[in-house]
């Protein structure tokens, strides 16, 4: 079975879901960004999750995408992703 892929950003993207990934005090969190823009006229404005345990974040944004029919982007500065989520890959233009 094929491994999910998803690509890495350095920012919020306009026309995807971005889960966005940090490490602090408290461990490795996360929150889900949806963009209105991305929401095909559905939303004014950009929805941004709590704070959520990194995993938790994830599951959160694959259960979003799925429903919403949009793409994960990962946005992790801090190195928090886990490779039993997927595989993160730089598509090449």
């Amino acid at each position: 079975m094929a491994r999910n892929r998803f690509e890495p950003v350095n920012e919020i993207q306009p026309d995807a879901i971005t889960l966005v990934l940090k490490r602090d005090n408290d461990g490795a969190s996360g929150s889900i960004v949806l963009p209105a823009a991305a929401s095909g006229g559905r939303l004014t404005t950009d929805q941004v999750s709590a704070q959520l345990p990194a995993q938790d974040a994830f599951r959160g944004a694959i259960r979003l995408a799925n429903d919403v029919k949009l793409a994960i982007v990962v946005c992790d500065p801090d190195g928090v992703w886990k490779s039993e989520w997927g595989d993160l890959y730089q598509p090449i233009e």
